[in-house]
């Protein structure tokens, strides 16, 4: 059975609390026009921004989610969050493993399924990025990368737990740089994530499991790229820092709109 769509947001290190406030004011007066729509949207602001896009989001069916999260309670940790500071703040979902934070900030995957069971033990769900670089594509060494990333960062993650998590396959050759998969090649490996998903859980899981495309989607691709019924949405970056672009994305997605 097809999923319901998901369109998430990942602002990155942008807009502050003015823009924050804007951007969703534009997203509540498109959901007043088109209620009853019929895909997931999800927000992902810096953290300073949490709490005000959730207090303006409250009421609507836009859920709010954080970029990053570390894996303790609490502590000596200056600069990092936890997850009941981010509950505190509305939060339900946490991106995990976003290639940015592997290149800049040194996380592997390791530290990612720390990550992603602290997620899922105080009850949020994880947005699991994995995708392989450029020079892994080109020798083709995607499907070995993903195999790998999934074993470890979801490694001790049970098989009641996964359907809490969300998969975002994100091809690092294409994020941000105006080059994105096509639709036959991010069905592939959607297709592969969902195969080794049966492996390690079962077939249930499998189908049920939503997974994202993330790598530069945009209003031109966005359609085309979620037609396959194995890509559940999209992680968007770029193209969400702009509202109007933000909405041809979820319009792109959504079957019953009323004023698109």
């Amino acid at each position: 059975m097809p999923h319901k769509k998901i369109i998430a947001a990942n602002w990155k290190m942008n807009k502050g609390l003015v823009e924050a406030q804007k951007f969703v004011e534009e997203i509540k007066s498109y959901l007043e026009m088109n209620p009853g729509i019929d895909c997931e949207i999800i927000l992902c602001p810096p953290f300073i921004s949490l709490d005000t896009v959730y207090k303006n989001t409250k009421g609507t069916d836009v859920k709010l989610g954080a970029q990053n999260v570390f894996y303790e309670n609490n502590g000596a940790y200056t600069g990092e969050v936890s997850c009941s500071m981010l509950k505190s703040c509305g939060c339900k979902y946490v991106i995990a493993g976003h290639s940015e934070r592997r290149q800049y900030f040194g996380e592997t995957s390791d530290i990612v399924n720390k990550k992603v069971l602290k997620i899922l033990d105080e009850g949020l769900k994880p947005i699991l990025c994995v995708g392989e670089t450029l020079a892994e594509h080109q020798d083709h060494l995607t499907e070995a990368v993903i195999e790998e990333q999934l074993k470890v960062c979801l490694n001790h993650v049970y098989k009641e737990q996964i359907n809490k998590v969300v998969i975002a396959y994100e091809p690092v050759w294409a994020i941000g740089t105006g080059k994105n998969a096509t639709p036959h090649q991010a069905e592939t490996v959607h297709n592969f994530i969902r195969k080794k998903i049966k492996k390690m859980f079962d077939e249930e899981s499998s189908a049920d499991i939503k997974i994202l495309y993330g790598g530069s989607v945009t209003p031109l691709n966005a359609k085309e790229l979620f037609t396959p019924e194995t890509i559940n949405g999209g992680l968007v970056g770029g193209a969400s820092l702009d509202e109007n672009k933000f909405i041809e994305i979820i319009n792109a997605a959504n079957k019953n709109l009323v004023n698109p």
